[in-house]
């Protein structure tokens, strides 16, 4: 029996590749660079019109694996980009104030995406992730459309007292019991990074109602319909006046990963 030289194995391999057509949507997992030197992880999947995909908190761009949206998208022919931000999964993270500080984590989507020289590109933030989302409403001109999962008007208040309760307890006070379920799910992993979580709560940013009305994109607001957090979804749909408000099943945990919130998501965008 002749023995197949690992050149012609590989080349075997792409031709299965190539039939089974995959070979298009190759994942690139690379780090980009902020201009503060911490680098940030990110994956980019397929081909077609380009969607970032912003995790919430504790989580990583892994995470939008576990539910249909992301094949879908894939599926529909966007490119997915999806990334850990600052102080979560395979990205830096600092334990200073400035890591944080002035829209840092919105900051670092907008400097990959120009890094990967792309001039307008659509966006789905879920719970944490839609308050950074919101923040690009703000601050990049190229978002064309903006999907918000899981969020109220909790966020639009720069004193919010779930933000300040959940900071003050992961910086080890124990008075705040309304983020009691927080607190001890980011103490049972080990992998988690207590001090930047922390960091992360101190600097989240606010987006003010004033801001939000000037938004003149369509912003869908997508909520499980058993999602009590994170304030009043109907208030925020009033704030933002180009917003659609709409409800899928489940519960603030669950919702991203349901059937229709896909579907709702790729409705929009197409």
């Amino acid at each position: 029996m002749k023995k197949i030289t690992a050149s012609v194995l590989a080349a075997l391999l792409m031709l299965i590749v190539c039939h089974n057509g995959f070979a298009r949507q190759t994942v690139t997992g690379s780090f980009y660079t902020a201009p503060d030197g911490v680098k940030i992880y990110y994956e980019v999947k397929g081909d077609g019109f380009p969607v970032v995909l912003i995790h919430g908190f504790s989580g990583t761009g892994e995470g939008w694996k576990s539910g249909p949206l992301y094949k879908d998208l894939l599926d529909a022919g966007y490119k997915v980009i999806v990334l850990d931000q600052r102080g979560n999964g395979r990205s830096d993270k600092p334990h200073t104030d400035a890591g944080y500080a002035n829209d840092a984590e919105a900051k670092d989507v907008i400097g990959l995406v120009s890094s990967l020289g792309i001039k307008k590109y659509n966006v789905v933030g879920y719970s944490r992730g839609s308050i950074i989302a919101s923040r690009l409403l703000v601050l990049d001109k190229r978002v064309r459309k903006l999907v918000m999962g899981g969020m109220g008007d909790g966020y639009t208040n720069p004193e919010w007292p779930r933000r300040v309760h959940a900071y003050k307890a992961l910086m080890g006070d124990t008075s705040f019991h309304d983020v009691d379920g927080m607190v001890k799910y980011i103490h049972s992993n080990p992998a988690f990074d207590v001090p930047a979580l922390a960091l992360q709560q101190k600097y989240q940013p606010s987006t003010s109602a004033q801001e939000l009305a000037k938004v003149k994109i369509q912003v869908p607001l997508i909520d499980g319909a058993e999602d009590h957090d994170n304030g009043s979804e109907t208030e925020l749909h009033k704030m933002i006046p180009t917003s659609k408000l709409s409800y899928v099943p489940g519960d603030h945990n669950s919702a991203s990963k349901t059937v229709q919130f896909s579907a709702d998501v790729l409705g929009f965008f197409k």
